[in-house]
């Protein structure tokens, strides 16, 4: 689900950076700002697509550092948030007997547990897979339509979501894409 979120940051900006009448330019603040935020991959509000409005920039303080002026920056920015029951598509990268992890959008790790596989069976070797009776494949590269089952924000050192998938409903499964070759979703 993509939202709208309001967020202020305090901005860092180097005294070096100040122009002759001791003020700094709003572009210098603003190309600070989105270095800030490009470090910073998630929240809980979601990953962070695009900064969409600057607000305001409030006034300076140097009360913390000689060497820099931090700058309060309301802004306006995009968020994408997995929700629970959103049919979504990824592309498989691993696969073990356990299940399949998905890369879909800006989630790198969204994993669909072998019980939420219905009629699809685990086939080891040097390429292992999962195979339905009717002989549809769940390979490393193939696109998947899948549900969001579960969603839990985690705030470790990756700071992401963590999507527990299913295709265990009508529609969701193993996508055809006849002719289209390299997809990056």
């Amino acid at each position: 689900m993509l939202r709208e979120v309001i967020f202020t940051k305090r901005v860092g900006v180097p005294v070096k950076n100040l122009d002759e009448n001791r003020e700094v330019l709003a572009s210098v603040i603003a190309n600070r700002l989105l270095k800030q935020l490009s470090n910073m991959k998630a929240c809980e509000y979601g990953y962070l697509l695009a900064v969409t409005k600057l607000i305001s920039i409030g006034e300076g303080d140097n009360k913390f550092s000689s060497q820099h002026i931090l700058f309060p920056v309301d802004f306006r920015c995009r968020t994408f948030i997995p929700v629970d029951g959103e049919v979504m598509t990824g592309i498989v990268h691993k696969i073990n007997e356990c299940g399949v992890f998905l890369k879909s959008g800006p989630m790198n790790m969204v994993y669909l547990s072998s019980r939420l596989m219905p009629n699809y069976y685990f086939v080891s070797g040097e390429n292992p897979i999962y195979v339905r009776e009717d002989s549809s494949k769940i390979e490393v590269g193939v696109v998947l339509r899948y549900m969001v089952f579960a969603v839990k924000w985690v705030e470790d050192r990756w700071r992401e979501f963590r999507v527990l998938a299913t295709i265990d409903a009508d529609g969701l499964g193993p996508v055809s894409l006849n002719g289209l070759d390299g997809i990056d979703l």
